[in-house]
């Protein structure tokens, strides 16, 4: 038995997937990541590379380590993370570092490494919510047994993320909806907690006009919803220089020159992390863009059937959460990048250049394949039985 076979099991396609975009993250980092070095690391184009290599490799191990795990234990493992995550995010919204009006990070000691909590609390909350769903199927329909145990850690978590994440809060509440619906919880419910959070939104507006302190990030906010339907450049300039970028790649882009002939890269900021779409595309054309895209269905897809297979409804909720959530993320960034949606924040899962957020996507598709590894397990059991 080779290597592959023994220590690389799951879903195969899924895998094919992850090493694909990472390859294509490799190449468009050291592309995109070209200006940054100029600035900040006196032209050695090599440095983010490197690093970036690093992290994917430790994203890469924490995958074949996350597969390898029976996915019964997460069930666990959830509580903790999530017991741990609230903490955290009531931590750095007090104290966290602050880039750009926005406390979203703490500094992890020794490796000096700056780790974003509300990744942590999205992966605790989605696995945390598959066991909610999957203790409380025999009375999912009531309301005091079932559905407030399951709105309020939504909320808490939401809650938390929303002053310094507003896109992060949104993504992951929609998630949770699309995970109870699918759960069957009460649609009356789902829509009133729907509408508990639009009216905590309005409530936490209304009360930042009042204390603009208390909310630094609203006028950023407001501004970039501003930007994007009057359709100006002024103030949305990322989104002008991503669309020049998209313009000029054409439909086979610039890949026939060579490899990192990006021009937009140096106007375009965040052209590594959170515009790296609108670099591709520029470099590998609209067949470039095109093919990402197909990679992150067919990602989706994957977990939709590896969730149809799964024997228990704990790894059913597991891989569709999981896989709604990172497919979702993508939509939202490939939709900023080609202009069809406000500027986010929201890196490109598995491609942007990135630290922590890039090991909790590995750790995501890992459990996602240790769903489909238990369940091709079990089967593999059921068989030797009969036989």
């Amino acid at each position: 038995m080779s290597f592959v076979d023994k220590y690389i099991t799951g879903d195969r396609v899924i895998w094919l997937v992850a090493i694909l975009l990472a390859l294509l993250s490799i190449l468009s980092v050291y592309s995109g990541s070209s200006s940054l070095a100029y600035k900040h690391q006196d032209g050695n184009t090599f440095y983010y590379l490197f690093k970036h290599v690093i992290i994917m490799f430790i994203g890469f191990g924490l995958m074949l380590f996350a597969h390898r795990m029976d996915y019964k234990y997460y069930s666990r493992i959830s509580q903790v993370a999530l017991y741990l995550s609230i903490p955290l995010l009531l931590i750095t919204l007090i104290m966290g570092v602050n880039i750009g009006n926005a406390s979203r990070w703490l500094i992890i000691p020794v490796i000096n490494q700056t780790f974003q909590t509300s990744d942590l609390a999205k992966l605790a909350l989605i696995m945390y919510l598959a066991r909610l769903l999957y203790k409380k199927q025999d009375n999912i329909k009531d309301f005091k047994e079932a559905f407030v145990p399951i709105m309020l850690p939504v909320l808490a978590v939401c809650g938390l993320i929303l002053p310094a994440n507003f896109s992060t809060a949104a993504i992951l509440f929609t998630t949770s909806i699309i995970i109870m619906f699918i759960g069957r919880v009460n649609i009356k419910y789902i829509l009133t907690l729907i509408g508990i959070g639009v009216a905590s939104l309005m409530l936490m507006l209304l009360i930042a006009k009042a204390k603009p302190e208390l909310l630094p990030r609203l006028d950023t906010w407001v501004s970039r919803i501003e930007s994007f339907s009057d359709g100006k450049s002024d103030g949305n300039y990322q989104a002008e220089q991503a669309k020049i970028a998209i313009a000029t790649g054409g439909t086979f882009g610039k890949i026939m020159t060579g490899d990192g002939n990006s021009s937009q890269r140096n106007f375009l900021p965040q052209s590594s992390s959170d515009f790296i779409y609108a670099i591709i595309i520029e470099e590998y054309g609209l067949i470039g863009g095109f093919g990402v895209l197909i990679l992150y269905l067919v990602l989706f897809y994957r977990g939709i059937k590896i969730a149809q297979k799964s024997e228990r409804t704990f790894g059913t909720f597991l891989a569709v959460g999981l896989s709604f959530s990172l497919v979702f993320q993508a939509m939202i960034n490939m939709a900023v990048a080609v202009n069809l949606f406000p500027v986010t924040g929201q890196p490109l899962p598995l491609i942007s250049m990135g630290g922590t957020s890039t090991w909790f996507t590995c750790l995501a598709i890992g459990i996602i394949l240790s769903v489909s590894r238990q369940t091709k397990v079990a089967k593999t059991k059921k068989a030797n039985v009969a036989i």
